[in-house]
């Protein structure tokens, strides 16, 4: 009977050792079934997530990265052009001072020119309508010893007369204005003519002259005319400019053209006013100021005008 429920006991216990391991074997087969759909699903699903969210971060580090270098970038422009800025503003002062400084040198030649004559520099300070500077006004005036019938030089040689005069200012009628005659003469002939201010012939660079004597033709293209030791109201000497045309008048005595003056009359800044009237009493030029004859220096003025007027009417025509 022992026997019998032992050996019954055994083949029980080995049934369900059996079952149990057959379970147990199912179990871990579902449950790597189940493992490896569920991996699988999560495959499908998770990963595009996973790597949609890896690309966006990507994306946005780099779009930060660019950020701070567009920012960076942005940064170093700005320093840059603050730079450029700086620059261009010192090359423009730098440019307008040389351009001054030329001009200032230009007037000291000119100065050195005619040194019998006491000069004041002056600023212009405003103009009448028009591309040319016809008339127009310095700042300064009887304060300053200016007066009225005062010669006015500019870069380059004669450029008007003072017509009216306050304590600092003064108005100054130049060459060119239709009003204005300057009695000059050739400088190599002292052939007389009269220079007439013409604004409408002025468009084209020229002014005109007329009632020229040139009995023996010399008087050609080129020719250096300065003004009239028979002036009323121009000292002797001072450049006007140069003949440009010449033509006999239909009387067959006297002669007519055009000249370029040698003053540049776009670009007036700065002028030297002689502070000499032209008097003729005895036929002396006097002195405003000491009433000094400098009747003989201004003739060698004259001729030492026209003779480096001579010498560069080429390069000054152009002025």
């Amino acid at each position: 009977m022992k026997n019998k429920f032992h050996h019954f006991k055994d083949k029980h216990l080995l049934v369900i050792m059996t079952i149990v391991c057959a379970a147990l074997i199912l179990g871990t087969c579902t449950t790597n079934v189940v493992s490896s759909s569920v991996r699988s699903v999560a495959g499908y699903i998770v990963a595009p997530f996973e790597n949609g969210i890896n690309k966006v971060g990507t994306w946005l580090t780099k779009q930060y990265s660019g950020f701070k270098r567009v920012k960076k970038l942005s940064s170093e422009n700005e320093s840059l052009q603050s730079q450029v800025n700086a620059l261009t503003s010192e090359n423009t002062t730098l440019m307008q001072q040389t351009t001054e400084l030329s001009r200032l040198e230009a007037l000291y030649q000119m100065d050195q020119e005619y040194p019998d004559y006491p000069k004041v520099g002056a600023e212009v300070i405003a103009k009448d309508a028009g591309n040319w500077y016809s008339t127009f006004t310095i700042n300064k005036g009887t304060n300053d010893g200016i007066a009225v019938d005062m010669n006015v030089l500019g870069q380059g040689g004669l450029v008007g007369i003072v017509t009216e005069v306050g304590k600092s200012w003064a108005t100054v009628r130049s060459i060119i204005d239709d009003e204005s005659n300057v009695s000059a003469m050739a400088a190599s002939t002292s052939d007389t003519c009269v220079v007439t201010g013409n604004l409408t012939e002025m468009d084209s660079g020229k002014i005109d002259f007329i009632n020229l004597i040139d009995d023996n033709n010399e008087v050609t293209e080129g020719t250096t005319l300065v003004t009239s030791n028979i002036s009323e109201k121009f000292l002797p000497g001072l450049l006007v400019g140069y003949v440009s045309d010449v033509s006999e008048d239909s009387n067959k005595l006297t002669k007519s053209g055009t000249l370029i003056p040698a003053v540049d009359f776009r670009t007036i800044r700065e002028v030297l006013v002689i502070t000499q009237l032209k008097q003729t009493t005895d036929g002396a030029a006097v002195d405003s100021a000491s009433g000094t004859d400098t009747a003989g220096t201004a003739a060698a003025g004259a001729e030492s005008a026209a003779s480096s007027a001579g010498s560069t009417s080429e390069g000054s025509s152009a002025n």
